[in-house]
């Protein structure tokens, strides 16, 4: 069984919950974590369309990776080893920031309500890419300019958590 850290809107763990119930019902107050992968220059940035597998925001595009801690490792550790299994690279990963969204699934499938770190790190954009495809359907590079806008033109191609990424990011 797939568990959740519980937590306050201060990141203080409150328990755990099975994955499928706190994602229903509106959503339980969870810990997450979004890496956001960037080339060497910081001038592009790797996104990812989520798998039709996907429960929760099928088919739309986000950052890089994001899953949930388990604390046997940091959030850095933690991300690095999801950053490899989903998408078949790891890196360094920087924390720069948490934040708290609450979110109903277009779908009617769910919810996300998350307690959310973003950690960042650099790849050379010619490291060979491996998603995983129940997370992933698709990977590409993106540069930040370009992404800037089509967040604006196009929001709903976007999942929630990702347009809150890019403000907290480039605000």
């Amino acid at each position: 069984m797939k568990t959740v850290i519980l937590t306050n809107e201060q990141g203080e763990t409150l328990g755990k919950s099975e994955i499928i119930e706190a994602h229903t019902n509106g959503g339980s107050l969870h810990k997450a974590f979004s890496a956001v992968i960037f080339n060497i220059d910081n001038t592009r940035m790797l996104i990812q369309q989520r798998a039709e597998e996907k429960m929760l925001w099928p088919g739309f595009w986000s950052n890089t990776c994001c899953s949930h801690p388990k604390e046997e490792k940091s959030i850095e550790e933690e991300a690095a080893t999801r950053l490899q299994e989903e998408c078949g690279f790891t890196c360094p990963l920087t924390v720069i920031s948490s934040f708290v969204y609450k979110a109903e699934d277009p779908h009617g499938k769910g919810a996300e309500h998350e307690y959310d770190t973003i950690l960042v790190g650099e790849i050379e954009e010619s490291t060979p890419l491996d998603p995983d495809p129940l997370e992933i359907a698709d990977m590409k590079w993106v540069e930040v300019s370009d992404l800037q806008k089509d967040l604006t033109i196009n929001p709903d191609k976007y999942s929630p958590w990702f347009h809150i990424i890019m403000k907290t990011i480039y605000p």
